[in-house]
């Protein structure tokens, strides 16, 4: 039976945002073993960064013997959480959902074991107990137990309703009662306890215990851990270019890399009590000694860069994402791979199709590094031109075979950080 006390060390991590009851919680975390859950609704092919934290969560859960349960809401998919939200969701269809659903299912095992002796992950699925509900039983059973003047006074449908543009339809407006009901339908089945999401949850995650309370007179707990978000005050699973996926094929482990490796010191420092299992102390005193040495073998954002990308991408992802950044800071690109330059084009750095017989005056204007011929002759005399990371002071330079790393890429470069990939 679990004794080591997981919500005071979530606290010193800065992982809570809100919990309900929190010494009862915390006693019971302590001296009993509990199912827990979080809900994850299909919106898309993959999940983001911006759900990282509630899965670590669910994982130092299980790691001191509690049952991590995660709930993919195929059936919520269909109606669309308003929390937060400035406009109505797109509708997503049926079979896109249970596609996307396959998908993240297998994302979740990167982070929870499904297979240990006593407390395996469960994944499990609300259509399961809504598909056989009319409408009739849920405002029978569920409706009757909420005020719709508690519902409008939540902070998330206020802004909604008060918004000159987009209102809030029936559709979302009753999505605090669906997710009310999983947490109810969930400790009936499953005896779960205990339900966890991010702070922007908190009113449908008290809706939830409030409700399971009412139906079967149990007590039940909720803890919200805080949203990531960037300086701009945009949530963590969005960057300035779009969303950080977890799958590679949406984006690739160098970007993943390069998106952790330039996070601030202090922001990184955070990030590791967040999504590592270094102790508190340790990344203290392990940062301590890097700031008095000024020595960057262990740089917050490099441990940082280094775990998360092992994390999503595994020890071959991670080792693509450290040769390329060490090829293009380098200036040495001999070492890269044809997947490497794969990873470029896919998401990298920018990019132009070339074809035909180019020469370098206008491959700089197509790859918009140059406005014009004459701003492209001034770079080139000034030394500020690179092909392939070596310099060219030929105003009449054109394309070589030999340019073309494995017949088809060549790295153009002004400066020392503004790359473009040709690709011919």
């Amino acid at each position: 039976m679990p004794k080591f006390c997981l919500i005071s060390e979530l606290m010193e991590r800065g992982c809570i945002s809100q919990c309900t009851d929190k010494i009862e919680l915390l006693n019971s975390v302590k001296n009993k073993t509990l199912s827990i859950y979080c809900g994850f609704d299909i919106t898309a092919d993959s999940l983001h960064i911006g759900h990282i934290l509630p899965l670590i969560c669910l994982k130092r859960f299980q790691i001191v013997g509690h049952k991590p349960i995660v709930l993919l809401g195929q059936a919520t998919s269909l109606i669309g959480d308003p929390s937060f939200k400035l406009e109505e969701r797109i509708l997503n269809t049926e079979e896109s959902i249970l596609i996307w659903k396959e998908k993240i299912s297998k994302q979740i095992s990167l982070f929870l074991d499904f297979n240990c002796d006593k407390n395996n992950a469960k994944i499990v699925n609300n259509k399961d107990w809504f598909n056989n509900m009319n409408i009739l039983t849920f405002l029978r059973k569920v409706g009757k137990h909420f005020s719709v003047n508690q519902m409008m006074n939540k902070e998330s449908v206020k802004r909604r309703i008060v918004s000159e543009n987009q209102g809030i339809s029936f559709t979302e407006f009753s999505y605090s009662l669906l997710q009310a009901y999983d947490f109810s339908e969930l400790n009936r089945k499953y005896s779960v306890t205990v339900q966890i999401g991010g702070s922007d949850q908190w009113g449908n995650i008290v809706s939830g215990v409030l409700l399971t309370r009412k139906l079967f007179n149990r007590k039940v707990f909720g803890l919200t851990l805080p949203l990531l978000t960037q300086s701009n005050g945009i949530k963590f699973g969005k960057t300035e270019t779009g969303t950080l996926w977890l799958d590679p094929e949406k984006t690739t482990p160098y970007k993943f890399y390069q998106f952790w490796i330039n996070r601030s010191d202090i922001d990184s420092i955070n990030f590791l009590k967040y999504f590592t299992f270094l102790s508190v102390n340790e990344i203290h005193s392990r940062w301590k000694v890097n700031m008095e040495n000024n020595d960057d073998y262990w740089s917050a954002k490099v441990i940082l860069a280094e775990h998360m990308t092992r994390l999503i991408h595994g020890n071959q992802g991670l080792l693509a994402a450290k040769r390329i950044s060490s090829c293009l800071f380098s200036g040495s690109i001999e070492n890269m791979l044809l997947t490497d330059f794969e990873q470029l084009k896919q998401d990298g750095i920018p990019y132009v199709e070339l074809s035909g017989h180019e020469d370098l005056v206008q491959s700089l204007i197509n790859s918009t590094l140059a406005t014009s011929r004459t701003q492209a002759y001034n770079m080139i005399n000034s030394n500020a031109v690179y092909v392939n990371n070596k310099m060219i002071n030929n105003t009449k330079y054109y394309f070589k075979n030999d340019d073309k790393i494995f017949g088809k890429y060549s790295l153009l470069r002004r400066g020392k950080k503004n790359y473009y990939l040709l690709c011919w």
